[in-house]
């Protein structure tokens, strides 16, 4: 950098070169080694600027978002979500390929609780912690979020934390609401994961009543239309 030049200013929503969990940074860097044609940095959020419901989902998979850059783009979780999305009208394309394929979502955007893959995609508890405070801020940059929709356990946590709420007061449950403060619901649904689904855990059917709920605390309509 030049002699009295500016740093860079960094958001407080997202840091693409954020290395302050060095296990994870670490880890990056080695995979960056090993598929250089990867994005393998932290994974921004993807939607629109001012959506009604916010989905947070867990980390980056190593071959899906790490890969594209985008969230739940290129992996098996990707295809229910977006699928999903697409029918109730959140979403442009029912496919999610790549992060220039085009596809827009509507009135919808889709973060993570942890914005870098982590080993064998489990995140540390400091980790968590570490990484909280971008998922506090975009919270606060998203005065038009009605409802957040926590895909898992994982996701679930992160936001009581970032709301700075006790985790025994908000116990998980698959389509389980919780309000969280004069304006927002949170909504649980297992995660769209291939051992979930393989496993019936969680079925489409069930997906698709649990992101048509969060439609419609949200003030849209089934088909996505603002009601």
């Amino acid at each position: 950098m030049a002699a009295g030049a500016k740093a860079p200013r960094r958001s407080k929503t997202f840091d693409k070169c954020c290395v302050r969990c060095p296990r994870l940074a670490t880890f990056l860097a080695e995979i960056r080694t090993r598929h250089p044609a990867y994005w393998s940095h932290p994974v921004p959020a993807f939607g629109t600027a001012a959506p009604r419901i916010l989905i947070v989902g867990l980390a980056p998979g190593l071959h899906g978002a790490n890969r594209t850059g985008r969230p739940f783009t290129g992996d098996f979780a990707g295809i229910l979500l977006y699928e999903t999305l697409h029918e109730l009208g959140l979403a442009s394309r029912p496919q999610s390929t790549a992060a220039d394929d085009g596809l827009a979502l509507i009135d919808a955007r889709i973060t993570n609780a942890v914005k870098c893959l982590p080993p064998d995609n489990k995140p540390l508890p400091q980790e968590m912690r570490c990484c909280n405070s971008y998922l506090r801020n975009e919270l606060a940059a998203l005065p038009s979020v009605r409802v957040i929709l926590a895909l898992g356990r994982v996701a679930h946590e992160a936001v009581l934390l970032a709301y700075g709420l006790k985790r025994s007061a908000f116990l998980f449950a698959h389509s389980r609401q919780h309000a969280l403060d004069g304006t927002r619901l949170l909504i649980d649904s297992y995660h769209c994961s291939r051992y979930n689904t393989q496993t019936r855990r969680l079925t489409a059917t069930m997906f698709k009543a649990v992101v048509a709920q969060a439609c419609v605390l949200a003030g849209l309509g089934r088909n996505g239309a603002q009601v």
